[in-house]
């Protein structure tokens, strides 16, 4: 829903890192604020037709989501706005209610946990198939959606063009936590379209930044804002964007009937934090790059997986088709306690489970019991922050040692 209020017409014509600082902004005129105002009102005025009042009850909509939805819509090349939900979860979940009974959702086996989960329970729930696939194998993914549309086959077409699949759903993370793997997101998007899946992209880890996959002909796009587009670690919230208007109202209806809605303060500080997206990823792409490096050459690890680097199984295609290569690392170490005994002795990281946030994070994965047994014991998986590198190599390599 656009504001009246709002400045947020299209501005394809300006780079991204102008977007996120010049979107969602009041109209220019003396004396109107520079940010939008926090809107507090739970309730709005309407006598007439409910349907036709822009804003009637807070839990469909309200002029406190605006101004984020639209910076969002306008940052991923989505034609309608988007839809903030109250944590990334719940975006995932109504992004995942779409897969139809008796279709198949098939999903990266080195998915977000939280999302692996879900989708599982959803699953069971709702009717369908849900099949884990290595997301990095595109041979393999093929196989899978070739195999789940053999076994359904029906799909039709909306009248936008948009596919309306009664076959299912491939859901894209890429880079994959905690993996770090690279799909092939053009081949895998283009290939599910041929064969009537709808197509959702976890883009959480690369930002609207690094790829943009409604661009490539993705029907739904996620995101967990409480990390890098919100960026301070001060907020939980989750958004989905589409250019569908069908599959835009199904989920406005998840959104609206489960209850998933955000507080208006959390997105004014979400919106806040989207202006220094550009700068803040900036900055820890390239300590992450020199850490990668580092711990690359170091003795003590195994493996150390990052896009950036030029022997990274995943580093051609995200060279193809990213704008970077982010800030996650993974890095392996013998054993279990080696793993937990680095987290523990670092001072300047701090061991959390989050990611994305200005300061940097690290965490021994498998510590969580629902983390897949493919994941290694000894993976450590970094959020490298905007800290002064040397200063966090200093702290890692104290660690390591």
């Amino acid at each position: 829903m656009t504001t009246p209020e709002s400045t947020s017409t299209s501005r394809t014509e300006l780079a991204p890192d102008t977007i996120v600082v010049e979107t969602g902004r009041p109209v220019r005129v003396d004396g109107a604020s520079v940010n939008p105002p926090i809107d507090l009102s739970s309730t709005f005025i309407s006598a007439g037709d409910i349907e036709n009042s822009p804003y009637a009850y807070a839990r469909f909509d309200t002029p406190a989501w605006s101004p984020f939805e639209e910076a969002l819509a306008q940052l991923e090349h989505a034609s309608l706005p988007g839809l903030v939900f109250g944590s990334g979860l719940a975006a995932i979940s109504a992004a995942i209610s779409l897969v139809p009974a008796g279709g198949t959702l098939i999903i990266p086996k080195h998915s977000y946990q939280g999302a692996l989960a879900s989708a599982e329970q959803i699953a069971q729930r709702q009717g369908f198939d849900f099949v884990t696939v290595d997301i990095a194998d595109t041979e393999a993914v093929i196989a899978a959606l070739d195999s789940a549309g053999s076994a359904d086959g029906t799909t039709t077409s909306a009248g936008d063009g948009t596919s309306v699949s009664g076959t299912g759903m491939l859901w894209i993370e890429s880079p994959t936590n905690p993996m770090l793997e690279v799909a092939d997101v053009p081949a895998l998007i283009a290939a599910a379209k041929d064969r009537g899946f709808l197509v959702a992209v976890d883009n959480t880890f690369a930002t609207p930044l690094l790829q943009t996959p409604l661009d490539l002909g993705a029907d739904v796009v996620v995101h967990s804002v409480t990390k890098y587009l919100a960026g301070h670690s001060d907020v939980v919230l989750g958004a989905v964007l589409t250019s569908s208007p069908e599959l835009r109202e199904q989920l406005h209806t998840e959104r609206s009937m489960r209850g998933g809605i955000a507080g208006p303060f959390e997105v004014w500080l979400a919106l806040r934090g989207l202006r220094t997206l550009a700068v803040r990823l900036d900055r820890a792409q390239t300590n992450a790059q020199a850490i990668a490096e580092r711990l690359a050459a170091h003795p003590a690890v195994v493996e150390t997986r990052y896009p950036g680097l030029p022997n990274d199984p995943g580093h051609a295609r995200a060279s193809a088709q990213m704008n970077g290569f982010g800030a996650i690392i993974a890095f392996t170490v013998d054993t279990a306690e080696k793993a937990t005994a680095i987290a523990e002795a670092v001072r300047l990281w701090t061991p959390a489970t989050s990611l994305g946030g200005v300061e940097s994070l690290i965490e021994r994965r498998r510590r969580h019991a629902a983390e897949p047994e493919t994941v290694p014991e000894g993976l450590i998986r970094l959020s490298v922050g905007i800290e002064n590198l040397e200063d966090l190599w200093a702290d890692l390599e104290a660690a390591l040692g």
